[in-house]
């Protein structure tokens, strides 16, 4: 005996949701249900839907269950987590209270050590791969952190960095009252000291200003090209 088709649907109106449908798969499914409301055989709907009578049976008992919401291919569940609230929080709480390097052998948690612990403490068998998702899950990352001795005192590294001497420097005003150095060494000369006369002066024009230290006026350096070309022929 056939199982029964829905009384609140009718080939027309099937017809119409595949036609609404875009996903192929769904379509083949309701025409295929639409020529058992049209009154042909399950061999005819399974050579339209092209496949066999016994899945035609099982798409006419979604259809009875969700109507053409159930013909819509669903992604499996899967197989369940094999960990549950308990074990994340006390997953969680060794994550953040560290390993005993006398009791776990290892100063750093690594992955395949939290394995190891799940089946010492719960006899919980997972491997690297599920508990890297179940540790991404928990907003962990995998991080290579300066391993921390477990009798550490807290707040002893911050006291530490609070009683270190600091290294002197130079305070800014003692810096811009240093006069400046070329790299060969020698300070350089003022502002108002740099000052030559200009090539119209001439070459017999009036000494320079003496420069400190020196004994010998500044003279002007002209090239003796330069010299050439102002030079011009009488006649």
């Amino acid at each position: 005996m056939p199982i029964p088709m829905r009384s609140d649907y009718d080939a027309a109106r099937v017809r119409i949701a595949a036609r609404e449908s875009k996903n192929a798969n769904q379509v083949r499914r309701l025409l295929a249900l639409a020529s058992i409301y049209d009154g042909g055989s399950r061999a005819e709907a399974a050579a339209i839907g092209g496949v066999t009578r016994q899945i035609i049976r099982d798409w006419v008992l979604k259809f009875n269950a969700a109507g053409p919401d159930g013909l819509m291919d669903r992604k499996a569940p899967g197989q369940p987590s094999r960990l549950n609230e308990t074990h994340r929080t006390a997953l969680a709480a060794a994550i953040e209270s560290g390993p005993i390097p006398a009791v776990h052998g290892v100063v750093r948690w690594r992955i395949v050590d939290l394995c190891q612990w799940l089946w010492d403490e719960f006899r919980v068998s997972v491997s690297k791969q599920t508990l890297g998702r179940e540790l991404r899950a928990l907003r962990y990352r995998k991080l290579s952190a300066r391993p921390r001795h477990h009798g550490q005192a807290e707040g002893a590294i911050e006291a530490f960095k609070k009683n270190s001497r600091r290294r002197w420097q130079t305070s800014r005003a003692s810096r811009a009252s240093m006069p400046l150095r070329l790299k060969s060494g020698s300070a350089t000369k003022p502002a108002s000291v740099r000052r030559t006369r200009s090539l119209a002066a001439g070459q017999n024009a009036a000494p320079g200003p003496r420069l400190p230290g020196t004994s010998a006026p500044h003279r002007p350096i002209f090239s003796g090209l330069s010299v050439r070309r102002r030079e011009k022929p009488s006649g």
